[in-house]
C-alpha cells in the first residue's frame, strides 16, 4: 500500500457527464482527490483536466460497472494507490426501457446486473478501507423512480428502489463505525438522457413539478457534495429527494 494520501479520497462512477460529472466536479472544488471513474476516458479525462485546471486534484479510471470483478478489483487498486478510500458516489446507471409485457429477460438482467449489483460490489469493497481510516460516506444515486414507479421502467424502479434499501441497511450495519451511507433521489434533470426526450413529455413533466422546470446537474451535485462532507456526519440512512416537488415525498 502507497503512502497515505493527506487529503480525503473519493470516487465518483458514471463521472463522465452528467450527474456524475458535476459531482466530480464540486468534491474536487471541496478539496478532495477525485478519482472519476467511467467506460469512456477521453471523457473522463476531459472531466479531470476541468477539476485540475480548477486547482483541485483529480485522477481517472476506467471500469464497466456491469463487470464486478473489475469493479471490486477497481476500489482494492484505489485504496493502495492512494493508502485510504474516503468516499464513494455510487452514480453509475443505465435504462433498458419497455413495457413489463414487453420486457425482455436480458433487459431486466442487464439493468440489474449494473445499477444494483455494480452497487452492492463496490460498497463492500469500499467499506474495509473506510473501516481502516475510521471514516467514510457513501452516497448512492438513486430515482424518484424507486419512490413512485414509471412506467415503462419496471426493471429500473426496481434497481434503484432496492439501492435504497441497500443504502439502508448499510447505514445500520456501520454507524458503529463512523461510517454513513444515504441515497439522492434526483427527480427529472438536464442530461443528454432526458434531452432526447420528446417535447410533450418534457412539457408534462414540467406541469406535474412544483418548480414548474428541470433540474440542474449540480443542483444533485450540491447535495451528494453535502452528504459526503464532514458536517454531515449525523445524516445517515436518509433518502434525500431533489425533484423540484414532483413527488412531494
Amino acid at each position: 500500500m502507497a503512502e497515505k494520501t493527506q487529503q480525503r479520497v473519493a470516487i465518483v462512477t458514471g463521472a463522465s457527464r452528467g450527474i456524475g460529472e458535476a459531482i466530480a466536479r464540486s468534491l474536487g472544488e471541496q478539496g478532495r482527490h477525485v478519482v472519476c471513474v467511467a467506460r469512456n476516458a477521453e471523457k473522463l479525462d476531459a472531466v479531470a483536466k476541468a477539476i485540475t485546471d480548477a486547482g483541485g486534484h483529480a485522477s481517472v479510471k476506467t471500469c464497466d460497472m456491469s463487470d464486478h470483478t473489475a469493479v471490486g478489483a477497481l476500489i482494492d487498486t484505489v485504496a493502495d494507490e492512494h493508502g485510504r478510500l474516503d468516499i464513494l458516489i455510487n452514480n453509475a446507471g443505465i435504462t433498458r426501457d419497455n413495457l413489463m409485457l414487453r420486457m425482455s429477460d436480458a433487459e431486466w438482467d442487464e439493468v440489474m446486473q449494473t445499477n444494483l449489483r455494480g452497487v452492492f460490489i463496490a460498497c463492500r469493497a469500499a467499506l474495509r478501507p473506510m473501516m481502516r481510516g475510521k471514516w467514510g460516506r457513501i452516497v448512492n444515486i438513486s430515482s424518484v423512480s424507486a419512490l413512485v414507479g414509471n412506467a415503462g421502467q419496471g426493471n429500473y424502479a426496481a434497481a434503484k428502489a432496492a439501492v435504497i434499501a441497500l443504502t439502508k441497511s448499510i447505514a445500520k450495519e456501520m454507524g458503529g463505525k463512523n461510517i454513513t451511507a444515504n441515497a439522492v433521489c434526483p427527480g427529472f434533470i438536464e442530461t443528454d438522457m432526458t434531452d432526447v426526450l420528446p417535447a410533450s413529455i418534457k412539457d408534462n413533466v414540467k406541469k406535474i413539478t412544483a418548480l414548474g422546470r428541470f433540474g440542474k446537474p449540480q443542483e444533485i451535485a450540491a447535495a451528494a457534495a453535502y452528504l459526503a462532507s464532514e458536517e454531515a456526519g449525523y445524516t445517515t440512512g436518509q433518502v434525500i429527494t431533489v425533484d423540484g416537488g414532483m413527488t412531494m415525498c
